[in-house]
């Protein structure tokens, strides 16, 4: 199971991502979360739970996609789910075993 390395893999896979997703982010933070995996605001902060650095690479790249495709879009709609059909293909599989997490 391939996880970051550090804080700053992770982050450098945000910023990856978002580059290739063409979505601008502000600042990222890693830091406690209690209830969930992460958040966002609309100017572009992104917050991520800091336990994301100690589970499966794959599925920690899972909530950086959901949360940069919530910058585009803030609902789970049909449109969120459209975006993230063509970027992550099967992202319902990583959603589900983050679920049971």
């Amino acid at each position: 199971m391939t996880r970051w390395e550090n804080r700053k893999d992770f982050k450098s896979s945000v910023l990856t991502w978002a580059d290739k997703l063409e979505i601008k982010v502000q600042s990222i933070y890693l830091r406690p979360m209690k209830n969930k995996w992460a958040s966002c605001s609309q100017n572009g902060r992104l917050n991520f739970n800091a336990e994301l650095l100690n589970i499966e690479r794959g599925l920690g790249e899972y909530v950086i996609v959901h949360e940069l495709m919530h910058l585009r879009t803030p609902n789970h709609g049909s449109l969120w789910k459209s975006y993230m059909n063509v970027y992550m293909p099967g992202w319902e599989l990583r959603d589900n075993k983050l679920k049971v997490l």
